[in-house]
């Protein structure tokens, strides 16, 4: 079971009915949310059998050559998104590379990479849309834009034991957008992987290790920094692996802004 700790040393917040309101207060009072695994499924309305469909995406995942480049062996893919917010909508761009901004990601500040697009079955999820406007309502609490630029990007990181898995090879980075997230998919034979959110003094203001199918962590990227720790296999002889779905959010250029 996940187990967040708060080390920013600020007074817990009280308790919701409403969890998307809860981590919306957080966001915008300390800059950092987990969600227990049964409150994202009550907000996402997903039921078991709707779960596993969505997990099964994660074995048509495609090899990420950058992140091999850097000794690691991590599989993914890529989509892009436009969300409406007065809509509740979104719609799939084509495909494209993937620039992150020049004050974000060290690794790869400027630099065009291009994945594997994601399927037109998990584009077509209904998980998937259940999440987009999940966040979306998140991200609009944040900056009162009504077109967000949405990335989609589910991870597997794969480790053994000669080569551990290293799911941010950057260390601590921001993605350089609104809102980022990362919905814990599954894991197996695996140990490490936890999960830190800092501020950008590197002080940490929330760590955890995801575990348990369904947790979201959230962060807001404008003012925080985070990283993941090294997977490494429970059995040695067995190969760990940690799967995850990573969403951002970052206005759309010209969107009407509160």
């Amino acid at each position: 079971m996940d187990h967040a700790v708060d080390v920013s040393g600020r007074t817990p917040l009280a308790a919701s009915a409403d969890p998307a309101a809860a981590a919306g207060q957080a966001l915008t009072t300390i800059g950092a949310h987990l969600i227990p695994a049964a409150a994202t499924m009550a907000c996402l309305g997903v039921d078991e059998d709707q779960w596993r469909r969505f997990t099964s995406h994660w074995e048509s995942l495609r090899a990420d050559p950058y992140a091999a480049e850097r000794g690691t062996r991590r599989l993914r893919r890529h989509g892009r998104f436009v969300f409406s917010a007065p809509r509740r909508s979104f719609h799939l761009l084509p495909p494209a590379t993937f620039v992150q901004p020049g004050d974000s990601n060290p690794l790869y500040v400027d630099v065009d990479r291009r994945f594997d697009p994601l399927t037109s079955y998990f584009v077509a999820d209904p998980v998937v849309g259940a999440v987009l406007r999940m966040l979306g309502r998140l991200a609009t609490g944040l900056d009162g834009s009504e077109l967000w630029d949405v990335q989609v990007h589910p991870f597997r990181v794969i480790a053994s034991a000669d080569a551990e898995g290293l799911p941010t090879p950057e260390g601590l980075h921001r993605d350089g957008v609104t809102l980022v997230a990362s919905l814990m998919v599954g894991r197996r034979n695996a140990t490490g992987g936890e999960s830190e959110v800092c501020d950008m003094d590197g002080n940490r203001l929330l760590a955890t290790t995801l575990e348990e199918p369904g947790t979201l962590l959230l962060g807001d990227d404008r003012r925080t920094l985070h990283g993941v720790s090294p997977v490494r296999p429970l059995d040695p002889h067995t190969q760990a692996r940690r799967d995850v779905l990573v969403v951002t959010y970052a206005p759309r250029c010209g969107s009407t802004t509160g």
